[in-house]
């Protein structure tokens, strides 16, 4: 589909849910409402391809930034996750996500195809291409191996079967059919079954978000030590990758325990994405941290603004804070030292 069909489709959808949702009941009856959008939805999006429904995604909420600020932008913030366009953390995001991998991975691998294996990787030091195209593999057949064996204790990469090729060349093939192989997998599973993670949500719901992520830093490692620049980023599924490193954080010892000695207790941390409509507060104390989605009513004690990728490698240090795609104000200090005790 065109990017000029889809924006003329995304101000039609926005401009009727909000026309729904602003009508009084004497003048449409809220079930007859229900009954029209539920039958546009799925009219409109069934056959879209995950890309498109990105895409979507992404300029629906091109529509809502351009309305003033106030409830009619915020509703129009709403219009995506309504109509199931994101894959946050409610319900089963596991086919957006199973495609997003794959979409990522073969990304990656045509970099790695490309470009010489001995090229250092400046987001990963010590490591080149060769050894980030290695770790992606490692983490997409040991991300397999829990979600099938529904392993309940930590399992190694080293005892999972890697089947490693035997040299740099068939890199990018071991790494597309690695992600085919986790995807068939991920989409066939229970997604409320218990498995062993390594962060807040031990079920394989986990899964496919977490190895989306993973791949898709890695993917933006590799497109900045190849081009010097990444390629595009969602908007949408990078704003949730913010959510989901945060949610993981507090389980990951690297970051809680320096976290637990930073002894800013009651301070405020803003992050806010141009592009996604997303803005998270993280009010530190207790040994650690607490955070939500929009602005809590606080005043934030620092704040960055870039949009949703930056700011997720951002918090992954693939990009220094003193970017100029970064806009701050407060207390710079506090979001040196946010970054400095979760570096992993």
């Amino acid at each position: 589909m065109s990017e000029a069909l889809l924006s003329a489709l995304a101000e039609a959808l926005a401009g009727l849910v909000t026309a729904v949702e602003d009508s009084d009941e004497d003048v449409l009856d809220p079930d007859t409402a229900v009954r029209w959008l539920e039958s546009t939805g799925h009219t409109l999006l069934s056959g879209l391809t995950a890309a498109d429904r990105r895409t979507l995604d992404g300029l629906l909420r091109a529509v809502a930034l351009r309305a003033p600020e106030g409830p009619r932008r915020d509703g129009l913030l709403r219009v995506s996750g309504g109509l199931g366009l994101t894959f946050g953390p409610t319900g089963d995001p596991r086919a957006a996500a199973c495609d997003a991998v794959l979409e990522h991975t073969r990304r990656l691998a045509a970099v790695v195809r490309d470009a010489a294996p001995a090229i250092p990787v400046p987001g990963c030091p010590d490591w080149t291409l060769a050894d980030l195209a290695r770790h992606v593999g490692t983490v997409h057949r040991w991300a397999e191996h829990l979600v099938r064996t529904r392993s309940a204790t930590r399992v190694l990469a080293e005892d999972v079967p890697l089947d490693p090729p035997a040299g740099p060349a068939a890199y990018a093939d071991w790494l597309v059919a690695g992600a085919e192989r986790f995807a068939a997998t991920a989409r066939d599973a229970d997604p409320g079954a218990p498995v062993w993670s390594p962060g807040a949500d031990p079920h394989v719901r986990h899964y496919p978000r977490h190895v989306l992520f993973e791949t898709l830093v890695h993917l933006a490692d590799a497109e900045l030590a190849v081009d010097g620049k990444t390629g595009p980023l969602d908007p949408a599924t990078a704003a949730d990758a913010v959510d989901h490193f945060l949610t993981d954080a507090p389980y990951i010892a690297r970051i809680a325990e320096p976290l637990s000695r930073l002894g800013r207790d009651g301070t405020v941390l803003r992050l806010t994405a141009r592009d996604a409509g997303a803005v998270w507060t993280l009010v530190l104390g207790g040994g650690g941290f607490t955070w939500t989605r929009g602005s809590g009513g606080v005043e934030p004690t620092a704040a960055v603004e870039a949009d949703a990728g930056e700011l997720l490698l951002l918090l992954h240090r693939r990009y220094g804070a003193d970017d100029p795609c970064f806009a701050h104000t407060g207390d710079r200090g506090l979001l040196d030292d946010w970054l400095a005790a979760t570096a992993l």
